[in-house]
């Protein structure tokens, strides 16, 4: 299964293109929504939330509401569209793909910073969204959360926790966090670090319950698991690392603390680990690149967003002259909303495995 997106981020809209879905699924576009609102909430946003109200048209591969085995192609529309009329910017920002996408294409700023922006996330998150649906029939949920805003961090959930109770905790954060008791000192965070002019970014992590043994290949570089999902995880704007169970934490850690003991329950024999138990999950259910029947656990480090009120230093294109960069609206903290799109981008590629 795979995904194409197209279009500019304030064009028309985003098109995403679902390729080699299976026939026959029953398919709910009000879940495919509910995914587009919560990628545009979550405290910190900014202004342009308050235009958008993404919602999806299914414009090919259904038929009176299920699959057809035919490309499926889905349209999210652009209240707020102005490529063609916005203003130039000679002034590249650090920390965008202003400088170097503009010497690689040899084109002015502007079409660089429409079609780099997260903008087109939403496409990714549709498609993840749709993807859930197929994962829902084999049983497996992905639910992604934030972990940390700025150096704020919050207590590891227990791995016992049950994929439902932590949805639940987790829809009933504005921070979209497992623990909606400290969303008061995060959102205090933010706003301090708003009303200086300046960005916060954070840690998301994902969990993916119900996954099969053997997702992936060991056989091929390119087909492992761990490798596929670090390379959608972060091509996401703004995401900088990626790990997988303990991750960075390993490199710390002897064999024989890292290492999961096997064990056997025969009690478990019809659960995805086909009663293969271990103590603990330092792998992060993916071993030799390939899923172990435990929870599938990912985490992501996104940077602060780039565009900030407080000016950067920068030059003009044209004059080569020193000159600050020029505000484009954007977040104070997008790490919320971030989580969103990793989440459903582990989701479709979840949903990749399952067909190869």
């Amino acid at each position: 299964m795979y995904y194409k997106t197209a279009g500019e981020s304030h064009g028309h809209g985003i098109l995403a293109l679902v390729e080699d879905f299976p026939a026959g699924l029953e398919i709910d576009k009000s879940k495919i929504d509910l995914e587009l609102r919560r990628r545009q909430g979550g405290y910190g946003r900014g202004e342009r939330q308050k235009i958008e109200t993404d919602t999806v048209d299914i414009l090919t591969g259904l038929w009176q509401g299920k699959s057809t085995g035919a490309p499926i192609t889905l349209w999210i529309r652009n209240r707020d569209y102005r490529i063609d009329t916005a203003p130039e910017i000679t002034q590249p920002r650090p920390g965008h793909a202003d400088l170097a996408g503009s010497i690689k294409y040899a084109l002015p700023i502007r079409p660089i910073l429409e079609r780099a922006s997260a903008r087109e996330t939403a496409g990714r998150v549709a498609a993840g969204a749709l993807a859930k649906q197929l994962l829902e029939k084999h049983g497996i949920i992905v639910a992604g959360f934030v972990r940390s805003i700025g150096s704020l961090s919050l207590p590891t959930p227990p791995e016992e926790l049950a994929p439902n109770e932590l949805l639940q905790r987790r829809n009933s954060s504005e921070l979209y966090t497992v623990y909606p008791e400290h969303d008061t000192v995060l959102k205090w965070r933010i706003d301090e670090i708003g009303n200086t002019g300046d960005t916060i970014g954070g840690v998301i992590e994902v969990r993916v319950f119900g996954a099969p043994i053997g997702l992936g290949s060991c056989m091929q570089w390119d087909a492992k698991l761990d490798g596929k999902l670090a390379q959608a995880v972060m091509s996401i704007q703004a995401i900088k690392g990626v790990e997988i169970g303990l991750g960075f934490e390993s490199a710390r850690t002897l064999g024989s603390v890292m290492h999961d003991p096997i064990g056997y329950d025969n009690t478990l024999l019809q659960t995805p680990s086909q009663g293969f138990v271990r103590k603990t999950n330092n792998a992060g259910g993916i071993e030799g690149g390939i899923s172990n029947g435990q929870p599938i656990i990912v985490r992501a480090a996104m940077k602060p967003i780039p565009t900030l009120k407080k000016p950067l230093d920068s030059i003009d294109l044209n004059s080569k002259q020193p000159m600050p960069t020029i505000y484009e609206r954007s977040d104070v903290c997008a790490v919320p909303a971030a989580s969103v799109v990793v989440e459903n981008v582990v989701a479709f590629e979840i949903a990749r495995q399952l067909k190869s």
